[in-house]
């Protein structure tokens, strides 16, 4: 008794030098390269515990080993700490960055696109294709016009009215922010009208520097009572925002009765013929000035300008020179 009494001091030092190489061993485990050859996306459901979170972190080679995960998520007091949701985990990444994102919560963030000047029905296919969104576009009319187009952001689970939501409000902001700003003397009367005259401008040229000129040729016609003719509007006319008009306008499509037809109607459309983005928005409210009554296509983009109809019609006989080249 008294040998083995004299040898424990001996013992506990062996002991506590064996716990040290294994916690030396352990913290190394946890800063150490993981096992995961490329990224990879991995979706943890709501409810799911500690250990259910190692095992699929285990499964898909996230980590090497689901029970030294757990022993690190007790050590770190992180148990019932871990959030659940759609994570991104790049190839290598130690147990310790992988907890820690999972202590944050730095869940995957998605994002969906609307081009500037789409129809409703496109943006409504661009929503619906979205992934990992739940639920059906809105069962209410979304008006055209009532989107702003703009880069969204989203996480698994994000419903897709709540986008279209998100989408609308920020419409409602910029306008907020421009209106108070717009030009004096302005030939519009609500804001309605000015994302109308927008949706014009954004279908008549895809050049931004172009988007100021082009209002002010719009709002000078306006405010001479002189009609739009603005071909868009007529294409919108004959699709009623179904399409787009996947054809060349005929002479027969400019004299086609329509309420959105600006060759036959006085003043502007009753609603927007697209979606129009920020810039064109702008250009309405802060509109070049100037006194051009008409443009042209250029053939190279763009489009060329004129005070006259006589100025004009050389502009198109130029422009349809350049087509039979």
């Amino acid at each position: 008794m008294k040998k083995l009494l004299s040898k424990l001091p001996v013992i506990a030092l062996a002991l506590l030098i064996s716990f040290t190489g294994l916690y030396e061993w352990f913290e190394s485990w946890i800063d150490h390269a993981g096992p995961l050859e490329q990224e990879t996306v991995l979706l943890i459901p709501r409810g799911t515990g500690t250990h259910g979170i190692a095992q699929k972190l285990a499964e898909t080679h996230v980590i090497s080993n689901a029970r030294l995960f757990d022993m690190a998520v007790w050590e770190n007091d992180l148990i019932g700490k871990l959030k659940a949701g759609e994570y991104q985990f790049g190839a290598h990444e130690t147990p310790r960055q992988v907890m820690e994102k999972l202590a944050v919560g730095k869940v995957l963030i998605r994002r969906v696109t609307v081009p500037e000047g789409e129809l409703t029905v496109t943006i409504r296919k661009l929503v619906e294709a979205a992934e990992v969104m739940t639920g059906n576009w809105p069962s209410v009319r979304v008006p055209e016009g009532s989107l702003l187009p703009e880069t969204y952001h989203y996480v698994y689970g994000d419903s897709r009215g709540e986008m279209v939501g998100r989408m609308h409000k920020a419409r409602e902001d910029l306008l907020a922010e421009l209106w108070p700003k717009r030009a004096g003397n302005l030939p519009i009367a609500t804001q309605e009208q000015a994302v109308i005259l927008a949706s014009i401008v954004e279908a008549e040229t895809p050049v931004p520097a172009e988007r100021p000129r082009v209002a002010g040729v719009y709002l000078n016609r306006l405010k001479r009572n002189m009609k739009l003719q603005a071909d868009p509007t007529v294409a919108y006319g004959i699709t009623g925002g179904a399409r787009v008009l996947e054809r060349p306008l005929t002479l027969s499509d400019l004299s086609r009765p329509s309420a959105w037809n600006t060759y036959t109607i006085d003043g502007l459309p009753p609603t927007p013929i697209n979606h129009p983005g920020r810039a064109s928005i702008a250009a309405v409210l802060q509109p070049e000035s100037h006194d051009f009554l008409y443009f042209v296509a250029d053939g190279k983009g763009g489009h060329v300008f004129a005070r006259t109809y006589d100025e004009h019609l050389k502009n198109v006989a130029a422009y349809r020179a350049t087509q039979r080249r």
